[in-house]
């Protein structure tokens, strides 16, 4: 694990969402990979999907800052909003959920394909999991690439606590990390439950992180 030490000291001052913020691992290199390799993509549809918390954001904000675009949220895109992407090449619609006006979906994506922009969605799930009612947008989900963000191997979840950790001012040991690596839920959001959690029950108790107080917490 020392490579990952030398890359958490980085963590520590730098808190922005920029490239040397995010670390790299199994889980989500070819996600990463993939958009530094921009323009040379398959297609110019692209699906970045992975649950809450998996470095979606943190990722769109790299690719931004990098190649330039314009980044919305899907639950306040709307036809002005529509209106206003001429002048942008790379287009980036974040969070797309059920709720959704899917023929607005539809002609955004009609609109990239025939300006040759590109267009990247996040979402929780795959498009193509999505019980969309509009046939033709059903369809056109099927034309997108897509990039899966997998579940946190051990190094990612290393990384992830010890980072978050010391944002937080927490100072605590690897041995007692390395414990609970090898025994916290393999999903992101709880991953972030338990370093919310070990923060609360670390100030309200006023003590430093001990392997007891990690356990109570795991529920062991």
């Amino acid at each position: 694990m020392r490579n990952i030490d030398q890359k958490i000291i980085k963590f520590e001052h730098e808190k922005n969402l920029k490239d040397s913020d995010f670390f790299v691992s199994k889980s989500n290199k070819h996600v990463h990979d993939f958009l530094n390799n921009w323009p040379n993509w398959e297609k110019n549809l692209v699906n970045i999907c992975g649950e809450n918390f998996s470095g979606k954001s943190h990722l769109i904000n790299i690719f931004i800052k990098k190649f330039k675009g314009v980044i919305f949220n899907a639950d306040t895109f709307n036809n002005e909003t529509l209106s206003s992407l001429d002048i942008h090449e790379n287009i980036i619609l974040e969070n797309l959920n059920k709720d959704i006006n899917e023929k607005l979906i539809y002609t955004l994506i009609n609109a990239v394909e025939q300006n040759n922009k590109y267009l990247i969605i996040t979402s929780y799930i795959p498009l193509t999991e999505f019980d969309f009612k509009l046939h033709d947008l059903k369809s056109r989900a099927r034309n997108f690439l897509i990039q899966d963000i997998q579940q946190p191997d051990d190094e990612l979840i290393f990384a992830l606590l010890v980072k978050n950790l010391s944002d937080r001012q927490i100072v605590i040991e690897k041995k007692i990390v390395d414990y609970i690596v090898k025994r916290i839920h393999r999903s992101y959001s709880k991953i972030f439950d338990f370093i919310y959690k070990i923060d609360e029950m670390s100030l309200k108790k006023k003590e430093s992180i001990n392997i007891n107080l990690v356990k109570e917490i795991l529920g062991e």
